[in-house]
């Protein structure tokens, strides 16, 4: 007979689980901003670094571009962000911020927030626990060579 941990004991169904329940908690708040969170998430990185090209986010986020194209698209129609071709490669498109994007960096705090207060847990455990899932995430990217989130 092979042994195999019951659902609740392995840890990609905790963190799948817990992945969910953050977006769950996250979405009322992103309704709000008329974002969606893989749409945040491109906003972060914006927020983060500036203007950037197609392929940087991709790598920042740890997503292919043809996953990010369609979101940009809606992200552009909406006036979050503007799409313009590289002028020195024409082949490249450059992802920048408006102004209207811009200004959900603040409102956005709020997500952080919501997390803490329903987290029941330390700042500190927070951070660790972080850390942690990060390490976690870049030993097996090391060792699968999966595309990993910069």
């Amino acid at each position: 007979m092979v042994h195999r941990p019951r659902l609740a004991e392995q840890l990609c169904y905790a963190i799948y689980s817990t992945s969910i329940a953050i977006k769950r908690l996250y979405k009322p708040m992103l309704d709000a901003m008329g974002v969606t969170y893989p749409q945040y998430l491109v906003l972060n990185v914006l927020w983060e670094q500036g203007k950037q090209s197609i392929g940087s986010i991709g790598d920042a986020l740890g997503l292919e571009t043809s996953t990010l194209t369609p979101l940009l698209k809606r992200l552009e129609t909406e006036g979050f962000i503007e799409r313009v071709r590289n002028p020195e490669d024409e082949r490249q498109v450059m992802i920048s911020i408006t102004d209207k994007g811009q200004r959900l960096e603040e409102p956005s705090s709020c997500l952080s927030e919501a997390l803490f207060c329903n987290a029941d847990m330390e700042l500190a455990q927070l951070q660790r626990l972080n850390q942690e899932i990060n390490r976690l995430r870049e030993n097996i990217v090391s060792r699968h060579g999966a595309k990993k989130p910069a």
